[in-house]
């Protein structure tokens, strides 16, 4: 789910809240096996495996060889000091891991492959079924593997941030105002589209606009703080954001 990229900038350009964010981390402390950056790189890997399992299928793998392969990629990546390999001038996230992932199957594969289905060893855990109905589902034609890791990076990405504000919203008790409001979060409502939603919260109009219009705002917040986690420095981020938008609205 995508934002414009004319919504209202969050915060501003602050360098000690970006030093926080999880790869700026762990490139920080590579060398340093530190435990903050490794706990950093497993949750970025958790957020992101369904891009690069939709990779590894769009190559042509069964769905069985790719669940075994992107499972047995994160093992070795999790347990191997791959971030000495990291080019800090070049330092999104979805690009070294896609490489990573590259490298893996040109060198890798046929090891792994041959190995006992799974290993016992599922550092990244997904439901396989749901994650092969998703692909069949959502994994459109024409594109190439690259293409569709990029475009799955991006709505995930963007479905992280929807999550973080529905739980947000929930947290606060208004988990019937998201639902009835979330509809709202792409492009502008058209003249008395308030008015139901308004009548059925107990809003006027007016107030449901103000309510859409903060939700759209923490939303780009949300995404906006969501990329700044996958790039290096604060510079990175708005052209980050804007191919991503491209990606997922093309």
């Amino acid at each position: 789910m995508p934002l414009s990229e004319s919504d209202d900038r969050p915060f501003p350009a602050n360098v000690s809240l970006f030093a926080t964010t999880h790869w700026s981390v762990v490139l920080a402390a590579a060398d340093a096996a530190s435990p903050g950056a490794a706990e950093a790189l497993e949750q970025l890997c958790r957020a992101y495996w369904y891009p690069l399992y939709a990779y590894v299928r769009r190559k042509g793998h069964t769905p069985e060889d790719a669940q075994d392969l992107t499972q047995e990629f994160f093992t070795r990546f999790l347990a191997k000091n791959c971030l000495g390999r990291a080019d800090r001038q070049r330092g999104r996230f979805r690009t070294f891991l896609l490489t990573s992932l590259q490298n893996f199957l040109a060198h890798e594969w046929e090891r792994a492959r041959a190995e006992k289905r799974g290993g016992g060893r599922t550092p990244i855990p997904w439901d396989e079924q749901s994650a092969e109905a998703r692909y069949q589902l959502e994994s459109p034609a024409g594109l190439t593997a690259d293409k569709v890791f990029e475009q799955r990076w991006a709505f995930a990405l963007f479905q992280r941030a929807l999550a973080r504000l529905q739980q947000e919203f929930v947290t606060d008790g208004k988990g019937e105002q998201f639902d009835e409001l979330k509809a709202f979060l792409q492009g502008e409502a058209e003249g008395g589209a308030y008015a139901g939603v308004a009548a059925r919260l107990g809003m006027t109009p007016g107030a449901a606009a103000v309510a859409v219009h903060r939700l759209r705002r923490r939303y780009g917040q949300l995404v906006r703080e969501e990329v700044a986690h996958t790039v290096t420095n604060p510079g990175e981020v708005d052209e980050e954001m804007r191919y991503l938008i491209a990606l997922a609205t093309g």
